[in-house]
């Protein structure tokens, strides 16, 4: 059986447990297949003397079979807010020597790296001291921030070059990465998947009583409901979102996630008279995202960039519309009305998506129809078809 290293910064753990689970699903998909044997090296960059929250994330550097999938998490050496010239270095000398005493008991096919920066580079330097071929795969993120430092995007077209194949999680972000000089003929469009067990309409007025009992979240009768799902930071918008609200009357909104915004969120929803209308819902388990999505009448994430954001996915497989800006991949989805708007980055657009969608009321089961293409057996099919073509 071949066998894929896959070297992965982005990887949950236990003491993140939602970090880059859509990662874990991807290896963990593969793994089932049960043609290719699957080993994640994740390292997890933690300062030479761990404090504070390091002291947490130093201690979640625990090895194990998770879903099928052999799981190794060394710790590098991290340096906060000025390490990012040095992390790829950094991690190659913590996974090295493993590598090579994994590779020595029972060898590798194909080096991998589920993140363009730093894991890139990164797996660069173990694939070439294996001598082995070696896949990149970009998120977004790493393209629209890494791609534009000069330190990094040197760093990331020499991996791309020694590289055998590039993965891009969309179309745009295929475009997005020729334009900063990476090999277009290298890459292919590898579309994320979906647990469709999991994400599915689970019908808006039943999960809308949920929402009350778990949340307090209770809507009086013509009442609607916004979700938004991403990481409370400036890129996912989440401000124009709370801005449209002040014309979107009998509207409330619940904000899915956790970042360094939810203060200044928190106070602009003060401000602007609608804190009762604004629910922090946190970080949620996998499992009580679709209960959320189904209870809202669209998903709102206004972001400035994307590759294809899973959450655009999970929304409309929940029969869930979005409103979503230009970003990344957003036309690869939005394909149908009923998939949803696409609005200009700001709060009046943003409201006019919102009502539009709201005037259609379009069927969940129409909805969800949009994405019946998304799941996870067709991404862990399309990837060990990806991977047995670069080892020949």
């Amino acid at each position: 059986m071949p066998r894929v290293l896959s070297i992965a910064t982005l990887y949950p753990n236990i003491h993140k447990p939602r970090f880059g689970t859509f990662v874990a699903r991807q290896m963990e998909a593969l793994a089932a297949r049960g043609d290719w044997e699957v080993t994640v090296i994740n390292p997890i960059g933690v300062p030479p003397v761990p404090m504070g929250r390091y002291k947490a994330l130093a201690a979640a550097a625990v090895s194990g079979e998770e879903g099928g999938v052999d799981v190794r998490r060394p710790r590098f050496t991290l340096l906060p807010a000025v390490g990012g010239p040095f992390n790829p270095r950094m991690i190659a000398k913590a996974v090295l020597p493993i590598a090579q005493r994994l590779h020595e008991e029972t060898p590798f096919d194909v080096v991998d790296a589920q993140f363009f920066y730093p894991d890139g580079p990164a797996a660069a330097a173990i694939a070439k001291a294996l001598d082995l071929p070696l896949s990149i795969k970009a998120r977004g993120a790493d393209i629209s921030h890494w791609g534009h430092k000069g330190y990094a995007l040197e760093m990331m077209q020499e991996a791309s070059n020694h590289a055998a194949g590039l993965l891009a999680v969309s179309e745009a972000l295929k475009r997005d990465m020729t334009a900063l000089g990476l090999p277009e003929g290298k890459i292919t469009v590898h579309y994320t998947g979906l647990d469709r067990d999991l994400f599915r309409p689970l019908g808006r007025e039943q999960s809308r009583r949920k929402m009350a009992e778990d949340f307090n979240v209770r809507l009086e009768d013509g009442e609607r409901l916004l979700a938004s799902v991403g990481a409370l930071i400036p890129r996912k918008g989440q401000h124009f979102v709370i801005r449209a609200l002040t014309q979107l009357p009998d509207t409330q909104l619940a904000l899915i996630g956790m970042g360094g915004d939810e203060g200044a969120l928190r106070q602009l929803a003060i401000e602007l008279g609608v804190p009762n209308r604004v629910h922090f819902l946190g970080s949620l388990d996998h499992g009580q995202l679709p209960g959320v999505l189904s209870a809202a009448d669209a998903m709102v994430l206004p972001s400035a960039s994307e590759g294809l954001a899973n959450a655009w996915v999970e929304a409309l497989a929940c029969g869930t519309p979005l409103v979503i800006t230009e970003a990344g991949g957003a036309r690869e989805l939005v394909t149908a009305p009923e998939a949803g708007r696409i609005v200009a980055r700001n709060p009046q657009d943003v409201a006019e998506g919102v009502r539009e969608v709201l005037a259609a009321d379009y069927a969940p089961q129409d909805v969800a129809k949009t994405v019946v293409q998304f799941s996870w057996d067709a991404n862990a099919a399309a990837l060990a078809e990806y991977y047995a073509r670069l080892i020949g």
